[in-house]
């Protein structure tokens, strides 16, 4: 593992030091965990007291603080800490493999260089796989799926037919890219299968986590825009339009033919009805039911989805919803004995 002096560090991220810069860094840790030789952050406020006691030898922060650690004063301290572990820890490497003979690899399939394709991967026929690219163990690209440059597919990973993915893509295992959407005509009570003719499309440096369902489109191709993060467990139906760089949190679901504007996010187990806008820079609180449109930058929780403030102030009301009741009994009965009155 790689070790650097906090100077080197305070350089690559563009940050001031405030103390000695000759102190020699080897990994990244937490406020809590954090000890000598490691390097930690202070990003929201709230956790500010735990930096006067934190025993790192580093910490970055947006302005001067109490505390012995040497400082790294930065704008952003979360994403100085990111490029920080990235310079001492680096991102996973993967075995240089080549081609495994135990993969199936179409003769009309295309691989570009320096790629690995793990034993058991299935490559179908005219894909095509740009360079750098990682195919583990188990995945399965179909046929006409075309895939950019420096992609991961991890385990068991699986591509629909004629789904296009960018380049720095990353899908984690288990995902499905492309497969039908719920897309079904009742007739007499029978429920007749629609085709879907649509695809997916995953626009450059877009990640899709572990178990996720991305539906392709019935007739229109369903989305995910450029640098959108897609959590675990995230189901997003037919046609929907997912906007650049969105963060959707782990089980979240998204019903067909949903446009969602760019930087919105969802958290964890939100529901999003069919066929509705939600505009740009949009937060939705966890477990939140949205069932119509939400214009920009607007933050709602709740089921049904209202305005955050709102919500707040309602859902406050609920553990005395009971006690009100009971007085409004006891005035019901005063009121009718001034009626007798």
């Amino acid at each position: 593992m790689p070790q650097k002096t906090i100077q080197e560090i305070a350089d690559h991220v563009g940050g001031e030091v405030i103390g000695d810069k000759s102190i020699t860094i080897e990994s990244a840790s937490t406020l809590d965990s954090a000890g000598t030789g490691q390097i930690t952050f202070l990003s929201n406020p709230k956790y500010a007291p735990k930096v006067k006691d934190t025993k790192a030898a580093a910490v970055m922060v947006s302005q001067q603080v109490e505390t012995d650690a040497v400082q790294i004063i930065t704008n952003d301290p979360y994403y100085a800490f990111m490029q920080a572990v990235v310079l001492l820890h680096g991102h996973r490497e993967h075995p240089a493999t080549g081609t495994s003979p135990l993969a199936v690899v179409s003769g009309s399939a295309t691989i570009g260089q320096d790629c690995n394709v793990h034993p058991y991967a299935i490559i179908h026929d005219n894909a095509a796989i740009g360079n750098n690219c990682q195919i583990y163990s188990g995945v399965f690209i179909g046929p006409n799926v075309t895939i950019g440059n420096d992609c991961i597919l991890y385990p068991n990973a699986v591509v629909y037919d004629g789904c296009r993915i960018g380049d720095r893509v990353i899908v984690q295992s288990n995902a499905s890219v492309g497969q039908d959407g719920f897309g079904f005509a009742t007739h007499k009570g029978e429920h007749h299968k629609i085709p879907q003719i649509g695809i997916v499309i995953l626009e450059d440096d877009v990640e899709i986590g572990s178990n996720c369902v991305i539906e392709r489109g019935t007739l229109d191709n369903t989305v995910i825009g450029k640098g959108s993060k897609i959590g675990d467990m995230v189901a997003i139906g037919h046609g929907t339009k997912i906007g650049p760089h969105c963060l959707l949190v782990p089980q979240a679901g998204i019903s067909g033919s949903v446009e969602l504007g760019h930087h919105c996010v969802l958290g964890g187990q939100v529901g999003v009805v069919g066929h509705i806008k939600i505009g740009n820079m949009v937060t939705v609180g966890a477990q939140a039911a949205v069932i119509n449109n939400v214009p920009d930058g607007a933050t709602i929780l709740g089921a049904p989805a209202i305005e955050a403030n709102k919500a707040k102030r309602a859902y406050a009301l609920i553990e005395t919803l009971p006690d009100i009741r009971k007085k409004l009994k006891v005035l019901d009965k005063e009121i009718e004995k001034l009626k007798e009155i």
